[in-house]
């Protein structure tokens, strides 16, 4: 398992303190960018991304939740580990989105929403390096998870084959669930509201381990 927490239900006011206080227990960190069109909610974008690049040496796990995802790519600071992940259903056709991604050096990742047919991303899956399946609907932290999501992670896992993407998935996911995640066959499981919700996020990232059967200290 790798784990990437999302830091939509951080405290923004001491998000750098939040984000250091878990690093060396987690692979990377997960940035939910959203444009107030495509999902109904608004967040952040590069300048707050960007300036945390510099000060973060972890991978970033960026979601673009956004309409237009090959026009605001060239404007994140990315390196060869960080992921870029679009939406299928975004305005911005799937291979303008990875082309531009492609462009800036780092990995290119793929998403549709709970509702969307499978069918949509598998054109895609030889040009991604990244799978995010959506086990709530984008656009809100601290959602129920959808159990149906685990059919589909079951489903990319048949699709995969000898490719080399990964499966992420994101949505309502703690211990009562992480472990049947990735008996579907996640690899890496995005969590934010019961990490940064927690009283203890440090130890709710252990006890997110321990669950999963990986104990880290």
């Amino acid at each position: 398992m790798q784990l990437s927490p999302s830091i939509l239900n951080a405290d923004f006011s001491c998000l750098l303190e939040a984000i250091e206080r878990i690093v060396d227990l987690v692979d990377y960190i997960h940035f939910d960018v959203m444009d107030g069109s495509f999902v109904p909610n608004l967040t952040f974008g590069p300048p707050l991304v960007n300036s945390l690049r510099k000060k973060i040496s972890l991978p970033f796990d960026i979601h673009l939740m956004i309409d237009r995802p090959a026009f605001y790519a060239p404007y994140f600071q990315v390196g060869p580990e960080d992921v870029l992940t679009f939406h299928v259903e975004a305005l911005d056709s799937p291979h303008e989105a990875i082309s531009a991604i492609r462009k800036l050096g780092c990995r290119p990742g793929i998403s549709l929403r709970p509702r969307t047919p499978l069918s949509l991303v598998l054109p895609y899956l030889d040009l991604v390096d990244w799978v995010l399946v959506m086990s709530v609907e984008p656009g809100f932290g601290g959602q129920k998870f959808m159990p149906e999501s685990l059919e589909r992670i079951r489903a990319l896992c048949k699709e995969r084959g000898s490719r080399g993407f990964l499966i992420a998935v994101d949505g309502g996911i703690g211990p009562d669930n992480i472990r049947a995640v990735l008996d579907a066959g996640a690899d890496v499981v995005v969590v934010g509201a019961a990490i940064f919700r927690a009283p203890d996020p440090r130890e709710a990232v252990r006890r997110l381990w321990e669950a999963a059967g990986h104990p880290r200290s």
